[in-house]
């Protein structure tokens, strides 16, 4: 159990301490219940959520410029997120934008750390939503599914479709040019609607969707005209 000094210098012991108006989180009677919660934009606001959203996006940049200057004022800031979602006057910032060249020229777009705080947080809520929905292969962002596991499986399939070794055949290797640029956005949320029943989850989805594609697409045209002179 967690003694008071080292509860009274954990961030989040701290701000319960300093901040004991904090709301708690309500009496749940039932597991139904709490699933339910675990899903609500209440959790996903609450100071508990947005400071687990915190370590996991700090965790392996603990040096970077934005993530030491959030930290500066870490309570002050996890609460001015908790104030900003609440009241759905959250607002994500100007994307970092820089040109990246290894075997082509790529324009790369990149979040603060306050607002990678808050996608984190909305992945703790719906993650577990979507990730029902995925076949056993897909290894995109999952946990226990790095590199090795990929490698493993198309091993698998490999000597599967080849009779281990003793047939010739093809493997396709495709990407969608623009995909996550070109997507409809409408139709993105119309599907993710069909998901997720709380409207307050959608409209932060919206917000960081729009907010981020505009700023994107203009500082991408400026930074790519720049790269090619």
């Amino acid at each position: 159990m967690m003694s008071r000094m080292r509860f009274k210098t954990c961030p989040l012991g701290r701000c319960i301490l300093e901040h004991p108006k904090v709301p708690n989180k309500p009496r749940l009677e039932s597991r139904g219940e709490f699933k339910d919660f675990l899903i609500s934009y209440t959790y996903l606001c609450s100071m508990a959520n947005l400071t687990l959203a915190w370590r996991k996006a700090r965790k392996g940049k603990t040096r970077k410029k934005d993530v030491i200057e959030f930290e500066r004022d870490l309570i002050k800031n996890l609460l001015a997120l908790h104030h900003e979602l609440k009241n759905k006057i959250y607002q994500p910032m100007s994307l970092t934008t820089f040109v990246l060249r290894d075997t082509k020229t790529r324009v790369i777009s990149k979040s603060n750390f306050r607002d990678r705080v808050v996608h984190h947080a909305l992945i703790e809520v719906i993650e577990p939503i979507f990730k029902k929905g995925f076949i056993y292969d897909s290894c995109a962002n999952q946990i226990g599914k790095g590199t090795l596991f990929a490698l493993k499986r198309f091993d698998h399939f490999k000597r599967k479709a080849t009779k281990n070794n003793k047939r010739i055949v093809f493997c396709l290797k495709a990407d969608i040019k623009h995909y996550f640029d070109e997507v409809d956005h409408n139709i993105l949320l119309s599907i993710i609607s069909r998901k997720i029943s709380d409207k307050a989850i959608i409209w932060l989805i919206n917000r960081i969707i729009n907010a981020n594609s505009e700023m994107k697409r203009e500082r991408e045209r400026v930074t790519f005209a720049r790269a090619c002179l």
